[in-house]
Parts: structure tokens; sequence; C-alpha cells
């Protein structure tokens, strides 16, 4: 690998931490710039969510004042959301993709309409998340365990669909869900990554500069979702998952 890929890969990386962070989109920088720099499919996918790994790093110490309040419902979130990213590891390895990847431009084109439509106000202190039925925490739970399968074995705007499901679902402000987003997306690629380690060809010269470069960009998606305007941020999001959707569909032509 010469300097010029390295380069790139690092400057995927923190694109892709500062989408990743803000708006889930992390695979739409670093997958691609995988391909550029010569590995094959597989290899490029498996490699990619462990460099994401330091997605998690970044946007977890960077989401700390929106994460608090959210333990009791992390607690319980975690733990599925690693079981869910432990599954889709292990079907990725184990079963042919086409089929599955044939569903990804619809969930995702479903996620980034369900980011912009508006859902009913909830009053809640600043960085406190809403109490929730038991009903809802188990829907939730589902719901969670489904994406999560998805991103250990796609990835691709996971994080888009874990989002739009926490909106949804009412908690407090985009900020809020975005935090509870990365550690929940942190969960299930940091467990599909040890599997892919240890069974899978991880490109390890690709994943230093581009993991690199997500610690890098990650740290500053936290603090563009504080600072910025929830819905223009929003419509961005939407935007991009409705492109991205647009764009997985018609690949295989």
């Amino acid at each position: 690998m010469n300097w010029a890929e390295i380069a790139l890969l690092f400057a995927a990386g923190v694109a892709g931490g500062l989408t990743g962070s803000v708006a889930g989109l992390a695979s739409v920088a670093t997958y691609p710039a995988l391909l550029a720099v010569g590995l094959p499919p597989v290899a490029a996918n498996v490699t990619n969510t462990v460099a994401l790994v330091g997605n998690a790093v970044g946007s977890i110490i960077g989401s700390r004042p929106e994460l608090r309040g959210q333990g009791p419902f992390l607690l319980r979130a975690v733990p599925v959301a690693a079981l869910g990213g432990a599954i889709g590891g292990v079907l990725l390895l184990s079963t042919p993709a086409e089929g599955f990847e044939k569903l990804v431009p619809l969930l995702i084109g479903f996620s980034a309409v369900a980011i912009v439509w508006p859902r009913p106000a909830r009053p809640t202190l600043p960085g406190e998340a809403p109490a929730r039925s038991r009903g809802v925490l188990l829907l939730l739970g589902g719901a969670v365990l489904l994406i999560a399968i998805y991103g250990g074995y796609f990835g691709a705007a996971a994080g888009v669909l874990l989002l739009a499901l926490l909106l949804r679902a009412g908690t407090a402000s985009l900020a809020n869900a975005n935090a509870a987003k990365n550690v929940m997306l942190g969960a299930s690629n940091g467990v599909a990554a040890i599997i892919f380690i240890v069974m899978a060809p991880v490109h390890w010269s690709s994943v230093i500069p581009l993991a690199i470069g997500c610690v890098l960009g990650s740290r500053l998606g936290p603090v563009v979702v504080r600072h910025a305007p929830a819905a223009p941020i929003r419509w961005v999001i939407g935007v991009a998952g409705l492109a991205l959707a647009i764009k997985l569909a018609f690949d295989p032509y």
C-alpha cells in the first residue's frame, strides 16, 4: 500500500467518522475507499466493520453530556445490540448476501423518511430520557436486535435505521437519540469485528489509517449535533439516507 492510498483511507475515515457519528452513514465514505484501494467486496466489508470500531470510540467520548440519564435504557439495549452484531457477523460469513442486500434500499429509504417525519412532542427535561412502557421497550428491543443483525451482516446505514427508530420511539432530542445510537452501533460493530478478526480476511494495513481517521472524525460529530439546529440536520440525514437507498437499489444494474 502506497502513501496515496494511506492518505485516501485516512481522509475517508475522517469523513466517515463525522458522517457516521452524526447520521450513521459512515460506510458511504469508508466502504468505497476500501474498494478503491483494491480490496474485494467481502474483505472490504469485514475490514470496514473492524475500522468503524473507531467511530464508537470517538463518538461516545464526544457524546458524554447527551448520554446522561440514558443509562438504564442502554443497559438493556446494548446487550441486545451486541447479540445482533454477533448473529449478523456469523450470517455474513456463512450465507450469501445477495437476497438480504436487495432489502437494504427499502430499509434505508423507510428510515430516511421516518427521520424527517414529524412526531408528537414529549415534554422532557434537557438531557432526560423519557419513560417507556414495557410493551414499547419489548418492541424497541426486537427492532434493535433486527437492526443490529443487519449492522453485523452488511452495515451500510445501520445508524440511520437506529436513529430513526429512537426518534420514533420518543427519545428526548436528536442529540440524545444520536448519542444512544452511537453506543448501540458501537456494541454491534464491536462484536461483529471480533468475529471477523478471528474468522475473516481483515486487511490490517487498511484498518489502521481508516480507524485513526474514524476516531478523529467521530469525535467532532456529537459537537456538530449539539450546537447545530436539529431540523436541518434531520433533513440532511434524511436526504442523504434516501440518496444512499436509491444508489444501492440501482447498483446491481
